[in-house]
């Protein structure tokens, strides 16, 4: 996948927790680390405003990102992030190091298409989502931003499962590969309460 963002950061040396509120309260800057890669750890800062204007992006959450630290590139995806509960501010972040040739796992979001045009929708029934993201491994080049789920075959009473995804080249599902057990449902067509099936119950018994 291409590779769209870029965050420029610097190193840390000034560790701990008071370094940490000094950074964002006085600096505008976030704390995060870098791992993995079979290298040491690296901490760095990242401007409150860079991070949180990329993050406005969904892509950003799976998607394989720069970190420019004082000129040197590190290729990583975003492993973990900390928000402030109440306030608008990155507490901190973790970046992943990728490398092309070693599959890396993380979540990537579904998206549920054509579901105006469900099979079940035009019934009376309504979807419900049993899951919004899926955890996937791959090489970082087969990386998808997002994996789409077409609903408009979808019948009333059907539900959706892990192994229904129709997967791209070269990703598997963490899930699947412990067992059958771990098929969980995504997404379902139910009757709401009060819908077509009662409403029929309602006119016999008029009747």
């Amino acid at each position: 996948m291409s590779n769209e963002f870029t965050l420029v950061a610097e190193k840390r040396t000034d560790i701990g927790k008071g370094a940490s509120r000094r950074l964002r309260r006085e600096a505008g800057k976030a704390p995060a680390v870098i791992y993995g890669a079979e290298k040491a750890p690296e901490s760095i800062t990242i401007l409150q405003k860079d991070i949180l204007k990329a993050l406005e992006n969904e892509a950003f959450y799976s998607h394989i990102l720069t970190l420019d630290v004082a000129g040197e590139k590190h290729e990583v995806i975003l492993k973990d992030l900390q928000r402030h509960p109440a306030k608008d501010i990155i507490l901190h972040a973790d970046f992943l190091r990728v490398t092309a040739d070693h599959k890396l796992t993380t979540h990537v979001p579904l998206h549920f298409i054509n579901e105006d045009k469900c099979a079940g929708v035009k019934k009376g029934g309504a979807i419900t989502h049993n899951a919004i993201e899926v955890e996937v491994r791959c090489l970082p080049a087969d990386l998808p931003e997002f994996i789409e789920v077409d609903m408009s075959d979808v019948d009333l009473g059907q539900i959706l499962h892990l192994s229904d995804i129709k997967l791209p080249k070269g990703v598997e599902l963490v899930e699947l590969a412990h067992g059958e057990n771990h098929d969980l449902a995504i997404a379902n067509i139910q009757t709401p309460r009060g819908g077509a099936d009662e409403e029929a119950e309602e006119g016999e018994s008029e009747a």
